[in-house]
């Protein structure tokens, strides 16, 4: 126990030294190529070709790109497929019939449904199981 008080007055007595050595002052580069190149590891060695022929930069290929939606702001355009039209035109959304999809849950037979929980699992959960007898 003294042994511990005694490394922790000498530690707080000492100045902290940091581990990591910097070398030098940091520096931002004068010109960095923005322009596309092949991951090292592609095993072509080449960009697609879909991608060279109509984006010749990162930010012209991010204009155009899809995530969850597009990114660009403007895209609704009459040859657009994606934003060329609204929700309310594209008509309802609805599973095939007969099909076998289904968007919910509950649409599934009753044997697929979720079972209610008891009052003892609600317990459990909710006293973290400190109460639970098995």
């Amino acid at each position: 126990m003294f042994a511990t008080r005694a490394l922790r007055q000498a530690a707080h007595h000492a100045e902290r030294v940091p581990s990591i050595k910097f070398i030098g002052k940091r520096t931002i580069p004068a010109s960095v190529d923005h322009t596309p190149q092949p991951h090292p590891q592609s095993p072509t060695h080449s960009l697609p070709a879909s991608f060279t022929s109509s984006h010749n930069s990162f930010s012209s290929y991010r204009d155009h790109a899809q995530q969850f939606g597009p990114l660009r702001k403007t895209i609704k355009s009459a040859d657009a497929g994606i934003g060329g039209s609204s929700g309310s035109e594209l008509g309802p959304v609805e599973p095939p019939r007969g099909s076998g999809v289904v968007f919910d849950r509950n649409q599934l037979p009753a044997r697929y449904h979720r079972t209610p929980l008891t009052a003892d699992e609600i317990e459990a959960i909710e006293t973290g199981g400190a109460t639970a007898f098995f």
